[in-house]
This record gives structure tokens, C-alpha cells and sequence, in this order.
């Protein structure tokens, strides 16, 4: 139509427009462009399958609009059998979703916010677990602590093995001395290491310790509503996106093997580095709002104490540690981290260990016991925590083995093969039992000390071979001894 309006001649403009001159004409005759001449497409080209029970499917989802499509259609077979291919499956969800969109049920709407520099900062605890790390060839299970500035999106974490108390004051604390300032708000979701239920079914509120944490920064506290994880928006969202970018960088690595836990959080470092580098301007401006830190962070562990039972184990938050016997009856002090318990006596460190996740649980040494349960060994079949006097899978099969060889004489002679770990070394120990079984040879004490100790001697004595003196020495000293006398 432009070249027609430059008196082009219409052969002419049709071939510079890419057509026939024959369309061209039928353009010109119709006075209107080619996109104007398009009819919508409004009619069906096929029959709707779905139209004379289409009745029954509405009554469904007005029943409950959140039904699926599959389902529905699933019912539809099982009330008209073979009437409806799988190939029409994807014309009922295709009828699903006009539905809704026309006569649904109203969605769920969410509400931008604006931001403020230096207003809020928001926690939330997310399980790398999916991600399959593995530190010295072991699986390595863990939750990130995962610190995120609403304005800015700069972003702190720190590894821990449960949403303890103790985990989100570190991560916390370690974010804001990172950062160098403290916002005004700190928001979280329901975590139960900040609220706890209030009596009567009130709800739930910040626990004594949060508050203390949160007056010592100066931070205002908020939580979001239970079931609406939404108001947390900026950390949840960010979960997902740390968790695909940590991903991704673990599968341009080529392995998601690391030698120790401190290569771990290198790689962790290196990853928020990069994911903060694109927010300085941003931060710099959050950074101007923020206040000033106190002179000193809080201690990042819970401070108890506990006595030694006459089980040679202290009772920590529900928890068993086993300690050495000589404490038994003495009072220690506990420091509790988020993955690690400190025990002292009167200011010396006698233990630490890792922390116990959840309630009930054990970590029982068997050299802090075995020298006492081996004068009692039956003791040894009842034994509360039993099953961790079982370092190795090599001791329990030799114990099983015990069993059938020895009858009830096969708690003794484990625990006699147990008190030769824990005196001669336990790594030697496991290697002769899995000597001794992949021989099928009996995994006796005798056989197992035998090839750590060496033979045993009997009776005590050592064997000496004494031979018999050769005299004729004694005879050559007389000879020359006489000799001397007469020449003088």
C-alpha cells in the first residue's frame, strides 16, 4: 500500500512486498491490509466430547474447585467406560482452566512491598540435603542459616545441623558483625528456636532468650502468620535460588566430594561472594542506614550444668554423653553450641563433642566403660545403649559369630576383644576381625590377640635357651697363667 501511494506500479510493489500480484489486487480491491482481512478464530473444528457431561464435571468443581483435571477424567471413565480416550485428557484441562478463569473460585493475591535501605532483615533455616555433599566420602547432612536484607538482597549463611537457638544466634550474630551494622527489624517465620506457644492456645510469641538477643542489637522482632510463608518472602525466595546456584557450581567443580568441612565452607564462601558481588550499589546504600553494632556480640551457646551419673553419662537437653568414670559424681559445666558440647571441670576442658540432634538420643564411648564392663559382662546384654558398643560393623559380626560358636559365654568374649581395642588401638582391632572373618575362622579373644599382642607365653616365664659353656677358654688362661710362672 506505500508503494501504490508512490505510484509504483502494482506488479512492481507486489514483488518488493513478497506476493502475487494477484493477492496484491484483492488487497487493493478490499481496501485494508492484510492483518485486517483476518478472520478470529471463533468455531470449533472438532465436536466437544465433554459437552453432555459437562453438567456433572461443573458440579464437581463447584463442589471443590481445587479438583484436577486427571481426576475428573479418571471418574468420567469409570461412569462412561471407554468414551474418553487419554487423548482427550488434554482437552478437559484445557476446559479446566477457561473455568476457573471465568467462574473459579477467587486466587490468592500478593502484595508487592517497598523496601526500605536498612529497614529489615529476614532468617530462615533450608536443607541442603537434596544437593548430596559429601565430606571425606561420607554424606554429609546439614541445614544452611540464611540471613537475606530485604532492600539490598545481600545474603549471609552458616552451616548447622538443626534450627537450635544456639544456630540462629551464631548464623545472626555472624551476619550482622559481617555486615558491619544492625537493621531495624529482624523477621522470621515461626521458627521454634525464637517463639514458643503461649498457654491456653493464645498462639505463639518470642522465647526469653530471642528477646535478649534481639535487645542487645537494638532490632525490632516481627514473624509472619503460621501457613503463610509468603511474608517471609525475600529469604524463602531466596532459598531456592541459593540452593540452585550452590548447585550449579558444584556441577561445573565436577564432584560434590569435599576432603574436610572447612574446604566445605570455602566453596559455601565462595559461592555467596559471587552472589553479592552484583548488589554493592544497593548494599552501600543499605549500609548508610544501618546502626551501629554493640561493643561485643553475645555468646552463641547456652550455658548449664550437669552431674556425672554412676552410668559414667551426663543428661544434656534430653541427650546422653558419655564421659570418663573418674568424673562420675562430679558437677560440670556444659556449654551447648549449635554443633558442638563442651563439658568442663572446675575451668579445664575434659570433653567435646558433637552435638546430639533431636531427643533421646546417645553418644556412649565404649573406653570411657569397658574397663568396668568386662568384670560385669552380664551386664552387657541388657545394656540401655548396647548398640554403641559397636564401633564397626567388623565388631558387631564378630559378636553375632561369638554367638553362634560360643553360646553364653560370647558377651565375655566380646567385650574382652572391645578392651583390646580400647588398649591397643582400634583400627588394629577391626582389621583382625575382618581378617579373621573373611577366613571363616572363629573371631575368639585369642585369636584376635594372638595376631595383634603376638603369641602368648605360658606360664609367664620366658623361654631361654642356655647352652652349655665352653670350658676349654678357662684351659688356655691356666696354660698361659703357668706358663708366665716359670719363665719368671
Amino acid at each position: 500500500m506505500s508503494l501504490l501511494k508512490q505510484r509504483i506500479p502494482l506488479v512492481t510493489a507486489a514483488a518488493k512486498a513478497g506476493m502475487s500480484e494477484r493477492s496484491a489486487r484483492k488487497y487493493v480491491r478490499a481496501g485494508s491490509a492484510p492483518s485486517a482481512l483476518k478472520v478470529p478464530h471463533t468455531w470449533r473444528t472438532r465436536a466437544d466430547p465433554y459437552a453432555d457431561v459437562w453438567p456433572e464435571v461443573e458440579a464437581l468443581l463447584l463442589q471443590d474447585g481445587s479438583l484436577e483435571a486427571k481426576l475428573v477424567w479418571g471418574e468420567l471413565n469409570e461412569r462412561y467406560p471407554g468414551r474418553f480416550p487419554p487423548g482427550q485428557l488434554r482437552t478437559l484441562q484445557r476446559r479446566f482452566r477457561r473455568w476457573r478463569a471465568r467462574s473459579g473460585p477467587d486466587r490468592e493475591v500478593f502484595f508487592p512491598q517497598v523496601h526500605v535501605p536498612g529497614e529489615q532483615a529476614q532468617s530462615d533455616f533450608t536443607d541442603m540435603g537434596e544437593l548430596q555433599v559429601k565430606i571425606a566420602g561420607e554424606a554429609f547432612p546439614h541445614l544452611l542459616y540464611h540471613c537475606v536484607l530485604t532492600y539490598s538482597n545481600w545474603e549471609s549463611v552458616s552451616i548447622c545441623p538443626s534450627e537450635s537457638f544456639e544456630a540462629l544466634s551464631a548464623g545472626l550474630q555472624a551476619a550482622l558483625w559481617q555486615l558491619g551494622g544492625v537493621p531495624r527489624e529482624h523477621r522470621t517465620d515461626n521458627l521454634s528456636a525464637a517463639t514458643h506457644d503461649l498457654p491456653d492456645s493464645r498462639g505463639r510469641d518470642f522465647t526469653e532468650r530471642y528477646r535478649e538477643l534481639l535487645d542487645h542489637y537494638g532490632m525490632r522482632g516481627s514473624r509472619n502468620f503460621p501457613g503463610n510463608a509468603h511474608e517471609n518472602g525475600d529469604v524463602e525466595s531466596a532459598n531456592g535460588k541459593l540452593k540452585s546456584a550452590v548447585d550449579q557450581r558444584l556441577r561445573l567443580r565436577g564432584s560434590r566430594e569435599f576432603a574436610s568441612r572447612d574446604e566445605y565452607v570455602g566453596f559455601l564462601d565462595t559461592c555467596i561472594r559471587a552472589r553479592n558481588a552484583t548488589r554493592g550499589v544497593r548494599l552501600e546504600q543499605e549500609r548508610a542506614q544501618l546502626r551501629s553494632l554493640p561493643s561485643r556480640p553475645l555468646p552463641a551457646y547456652r550455658e548449664l550444668y550437669a552431674t556425672v551419673s554412676r552410668a559414667s553419662a551426663v543428661r544434656v537437653l534430653s541427650n546422653s554423653y558419655s564421659v570418663s568414670s573418674r568424673l562420675i559424681g562430679h558437677r560440670l559445666r556444659v556449654r551447648l553450641h549449635a554443633d558442638t558440647v563442651e563439658l568442663d571441670y572446675r575451668g579445664e576442658r575434659v570433653a567435646v563433642m558433637e552435638r546430639l540432634i533431636g531427643r533421646s538420643a546417645s553418644r556412649i564411648d565404649y573406653r570411657h566403660i569397658i574397663h568396668t564392663l568386662v568384670r560385669k559382662p552380664g551386664a552387657f546384654r541388657g545394656y540401655v545403649f548396647r548398640e554403641a558398643l559397636f564401633p564397626t560393623l567388623e565388631f558387631r559380626r564378630a559378636y553375632d559369630a561369638l554367638l553362634e560358636q560360643c553360646g553364653e559365654h560370647a558377651d565375655l568374649e566380646y567385650l574382652r576383644i572391645l578392651h583390646l581395642a580400647a588398649t591397643d588401638g582400634e583400627t588394629l582391632v577391626r582389621e583382625t576381625l575382618a581378617q579373621l572373618l573373611c577366613s571363616a575362622s572363629p573371631p575368639t579373644y585369642e585369636a584376635v590377640r594372638a595376631r595383634v599382642r603376638g603369641p602368648r607365653i605360658h606360664g609367664g616365664v620366658p623361654s631361654l635357651q642356655i647352652t652349655d659353656p665352653d670350658l676349654t677358654a678357662y684351659d688356655r688362661l691356666l696354660s698361659s697363667g703357668a706358663a708366665a710362672a716359670v719363665c719368671a
